[in-house]
């Protein structure tokens, strides 16, 4: 990219928020929310090509907001610590990064006024509070003749373009999705030291233990240490998994004694890491190997990464009941209305549930994998959620109960394919209607005898001293109460 060229950024990924027209001067900020990372981000490489465009400075700015849904200090410390490198990165790059304490409709104007701001550009989440976010700023910057536009650089095909309307399941949308692909998933353009930066003393360094001391959060679930942040430990492990795990993903994935999975999730859903680089360089290792297994691999990759992940995107910003009952498909909210008073076995509280103290030892291990280590393995994830359906006094309570234990311990909680997994657990969502039975009426059932055929139940549990712990009386007392 080099100054005064023309914008390259693929148009189909933008799109404007408000009506002020696109000034052919002034300085540009990219304010960063969803994608948090230098390189591999086209909100900023648009943004670069736009300050180049005119010859000006380029500013990137991240509102850190007190409290965001249910995230703990697990998940700001983990986002903190990406955002650190992020501004390391810009500072090389002659770009000041600036950190606002508040929320964006408030704080960005106000930067914009002070540095002499005329172009506004974010990336996307299909997430109602971040959505609105956006939807305020732009609002915001419109009265003030400042240009706001919008670029999805989380997903490969853009969720405005992949479909126009929320689709039913991964088979309605695979194809449409597959057809644009190769068109979507081309190199990047590198970030380049801006060539006109701004002038006058560099800015001091952000004070972080500030940043840190002033959220309004939960700080008794602890940061993890087991997976490190930021987008460099992100590239390390993408790297691990092409050369260590991918031959081996397509046929061990959904067995969580074996360490086949990528280990990207938090990545990707901080934004520290790009999906299109992961699957360039999945597709990259898989070609240098050769091969049906390695191709079988990169395929099932692609299937998830790609597929299914934007499929979670596309209900999300299609459905604004994403997390609630009322945006389960019809046949889902019929039969578990239908299935509501059914009797339940066990019933259990939300203290027990969290604490991992049911009488499954295979359910408490997952648990406790999620509370320790910040990440619970993919297919216990479905086994989960689907037991808290179970045990729960009714379909929206186990609903909310998923949800809230997710947000609060998984490191890539608050997600859209955190809420579509517990709505197609919980709801049947992006699936299809069963063999009838108790509780779950029509839903997708799973169970224990099933997960021991397909797994070695008791080598996991063993990883989990505590899974197999006793029953305390009050859990028999509920035992034997019957849901009338």
């Amino acid at each position: 990219m080099a100054e005064g060229k023309d914008i390259c950024c693929d148009d189909r990924r933008c799109r404007k928020l408000n009506s002020a027209p696109e000034s052919n001067a002034g300085q540009v900020l990219y304010w960063m929310s969803r994608d948090q990372r230098c390189d591999d981000n086209w909100a900023l490489i648009y943004a670069q090509q736009l300050a180049c465009k005119r010859s000006s400075p380029l500013h990137v700015a991240f509102c850190l907001v007190p409290r965001f849904l249910d995230a703990t200090l697990r998940q700001y410390d983990f986002m903190l610590c990406g955002l650190r490198e992020v501004e390391m990165r810009l500072r090389d790059l002659q770009i000041p990064f600036h950190l606002l304490l508040g929320n964006a409709e408030r704080e960005i104007p106000q930067l914009c006024h002070r540095l002499g701001i005329t172009s506004v550009v974010c990336d996307m989440s299909p997430l109602r509070v971040p959505s609105a976010w956006s939807r305020d700023l732009a609002d915001a910057c419109d009265k003030l003749n400042i240009s706001v536009t919008q670029v999805d650089a989380h997903n490969i095909v853009p969720v405005w373009c992949s479909s126009d309307k929320q689709e039913y399941a991964a088979r309605t949308i695979r194809k449409k999705i597959m057809l644009q692909l190769p068109s979507f998933l081309t190199e990047f353009q590198p970030l380049i030291k801006h060539p006109s930066p701004e002038m006058g003393e560099e800015r001091p360094l952000t004070d972080w233990e500030a940043a840190e001391k002033s959220l309004q959060i939960d700080r008794s679930v602890k940061p993890v240490g087991n997976i490190f942040p930021g987008s460099a430990a992100g590239k390390l492990c993408l790297e691990e998994f092409c050369s260590k795990r991918l031959a081996i993903f397509a046929e061990k994935r959904n067995d969580p004694n074996v360490d086949a999975l990528s280990g990207l999730s938090p990545y990707l859903h901080f934004g520290q890491l790009s999906a299109q680089r992961c699957v360039l360089r999945v597709k990259e290792a898989a070609r240098a190997v050769g091969g049906k297994i390695m191709k079988g691999s990169c395929d099932a990759y692609i299937e998830e990464a790609v597929v299914r992940r934007e499929l979670s995107d596309n209900f999300c910003f299609y459905n604004e009941k994403y997390d609630e009952i009322e945006g389960a498909p019809g046949w889902a909210q019929i039969t578990l209305r239908e299935h509501e008073n059914d009797e339940r076995e066990y019933l259990y509280s939300v203290e027990d549930l969290e604490s991992a103290r049911t009488h499954d030892d295979l359910w408490n291990a997952a648990q406790l994998q999620m509370l320790h280590e910040g990440k619970m393995h993919g297919f216990l994830r479905m086994y989960w959620a689907k037991k808290i359906l179970e045990w729960s006094p009714s379909p929206r309570i186990a609903l909310q109960t998923a949800i809230r234990l997710n947000d609060r311990y998984e490191l890539d909680g608050r997600d859209p394919n955190g809420y579509v997994g517990c709505m197609w657990s919980i709801c049947g969502v992006h699936d299809q209607g069963w063999a009838e039975r108790s509780v779950f009426g029509k839903i997708r059932f799973m169970n224990y005898a099933g997960c021991k055929r397909k797994l070695d139940v008791n080598n996991f549990v063993s990883r989990y001293p505590g899974a197999r712990g006793p029953v305390s009386e009050q859990q028999t007392l509920t035992k034997r109460h019957k849901k009338k």
